[in-house]
């Protein structure tokens, strides 16, 4: 078939400057040559000595750029001989065809290892329908360097018999969708290919409303014979079906926007959902409003540095609260980045807000940023520090602990910069760590004031961090807001400090002892003859039971 267009030119010119940066030495004419001829051995290496059909061994041995590198780097060759020296090469040492054929059909080289089957070099080894199944998705009009799309997704598809294969694109076709449009499809949502495509409403909702988007409104016009821009289209689609929009609204609301479904790229709509949903918005939510104001995709929500107390006041926010958030929340203000506004809003606890505002038609208040004249210049002090950080050894780890910390929440101001002295760790770690708090419920907000107030809880690893957060809440029976009163709790040691003044504490009442309730940082902060005074105020027996049973060596440094 060659009535389908695929738009490959980018794709080929890769291929061929990655193996001509490898043969650089070589003047122009003789690194064409030597790609060439390197290609014509192995294909006929594949199709003579491997049986592989002609075409097969074409399309794998154009394809596969670093794999053919690979294999002349295992010898020595000069320009006039390559194909006599690789096909000498060949003969005595057989390459892996797997990692060839994976490559070729878009696998990238660090995705091939894992999918290697464990002992076997040879695609004959491999189950019987591989090669006559990627023979008729070819035959069907499939581009070649585009089968790893499918097989990464759904492998069954190449365990089918090819007759079975051609019923499902039939039946695709009996739908109602011409050859570009199966194509595109089955390459967005490899899925419908596979052997639970049979039974699955879901599927039949999926492809009507690809129908409707298609034909109904007429979106086939803009794709002609392209594949490309139909598989784009399609992928598109799905960010808003995975939503979980109501598909009768939905496929009324894309027909209303083919050109924005043709001019904006999928990381555009992927990023603007991603941002929406960093607010907390539900995603149905999401949805129909980029859907029903698709000039969103147009806002620049990355590059703008805005003036966070400035723009409070641009979106509305009234003068006592405003006064509030700056004796509460003065880590929070000062410049950030308007990508970091959704956690710049959970840091002050003001994302619901937000979010209702932009839902109830106030989507403008994306655009147009715009710091006022009276905007509050940060202290010198602080573009002292920061030029100070320019110059150390060590910028780019902490340029990453800042960059984590405006990511959350934190402005350019000088308690952002007191911070950064205390945090050890890269920004993902950091970012694991903050993330684990927020998944065991600890809310953003009051995480933000904890950092600020003990920015060394940060400084451990998420396991040592959720073992204490769960001793605090399953076994010493208390809430967040305990934690958000005594963040530092979670700098001491569980087994040898916590862990041992609570044991004895839990004898103490159970022998009728205790009378009185000690809070958590009166426990947990003293040193070691502080502690053991409480006890002996309990009872004059309690000190010695303490050193005896209770009490672990080396505890004096109270900080784990």
């Amino acid at each position: 078939m060659h009535f389908l267009f695929f738009s490959s030119t980018s794709f080929r010119s890769s291929i061929y400057s990655r193996l001509i940066h490898s043969l650089h030495g070589l003047p122009s004419q003789q690194r064409d040559r030597a790609i060439h001829e390197a290609q014509q051995a192995l294909t006929e290496y594949l199709h003579s000595t491997r049986c592989l059909s002609f075409t097969h061994a074409e399309h794998i041995s154009k394809n596969c750029p670093s794999s053919l590198l690979n294999l002349l780097s295992k010898f020595k060759f000069s320009i006039s001989n390559v194909s006599k020296t690789l096909h000498r090469f060949l003969r005595y040492h057989p390459v892996n065809e797997f990692e060839f054929f994976f490559e070729s059909i878009g696998f990238s080289p660090t995705e091939i290892p894992a999918f290697l089957p464990p002992h076997k070099f040879f695609l004959s080894e491999d189950n019987e329908n591989l090669l006559p199944v990627v023979h008729k998705l070819v035959e069907y009009s499939f581009p070649w360097d585009r089968l790893g799309r499918i097989y990464k997704e759904e492998v069954s598809v190449f365990n089918e018999s090819p007759i079975e294969l051609m019923k499902r694109l039939r039946k695709l076709e009996a739908f109602g969708f011409d050859r570009v449009l199966v194509i595109g499809i089955c390459l967005a949502y490899p899925s419908i290919l596979g052997r639970n495509s049979k039974s699955g409403g879901e599927v039949e909702e999926l492809l009507g409303l690809l129908k409707r988007v298609f034909y109904d409104f007429n979106f086939v016009s803009c794709i002609g014979d392209n594949v490309d821009v139909c598989y784009e289209i399609c992928r598109k689609i799905m960010v808003f079906y995975n939503l979980g929009c109501e598909k009768q609204m939905m496929g009324e609301l894309i027909g209303r926007s083919c050109d924005v479904f043709v001019r904006f790229a999928e990381e555009v709509f992927v990023k603007k959902v991603d941002f929406f949903c960093r607010l907390g918005m539900e995603k149905e939510d999401i949805g129909l409003l980029i859907l029903r104001h698709p000039k969103i995709l147009s806002f620049n929500l990355e590059g703008p540095v805005i003036n966070i107390c400035d723009y409070l006041k641009q979106i509305g926010l009234d003068n006592e609260k405003l006064n509030v958030i700056t004796v509460e929340c003065p880590h929070v203000l000062g410049k950030n980045r308007v990508e970091n506004l959704p956690e710049t809003m959970k840091a002050l606890d003001l994302h619901d807000w937000f979010a209702d505002k932009i839902l109830n038609g106030n989507h403008h208040l994306l655009s147009g940023f715009v710091n006022s004249s009276s905007e509050q210049e940060l202290k010198d002090d602080f573009q002292d520090d920061i030029e100070r950080i320019k110059f150390t050894t060590k910028q780019h780890h902490t340029f990453g602990k800042l960059d984590f910390l405006l990511a959350i929440g934190f402005g350019n101001n000088l308690n952002t910069v007191e911070i950064l002295r205390h945090l050890h760790g890269t920004r993902s770690q950091l970012q694991e760590r903050f993330d684990c708090l927020i998944l065991m419920g600890i809310k953003h907000s009051s995480l933000c004031k904890m950092i600020k107030t003990s920015p060394k809880i940060l400084n451990q690893n998420t396991e040592m961090l959720e073992q204490k957060v769960n001793f605090l809440f399953n076994d010493l029976h208390c809430s967040l807001e305990h934690l958000d009163a005594f963040p530092s709790y979670l700098y001491y040691d569980l087994e040898k400090r916590i862990k041992p003044r609570y044991k004895i504490l839990t004898w103490l009442r159970e022998k009728g002892l205790l009378k009185r309730h000690y809070s958590l940082s009166t426990v947990i902060v003293g040193s070691e003859k502080k502690f053991i005074a409480y006890l002996l105020a309990i009872h004059p027996a309690a000190p010695k039971q303490w050193l005896e049973h209770f009490s672990v060596k080396d505890c004096s440094d109270n900080l784990c």
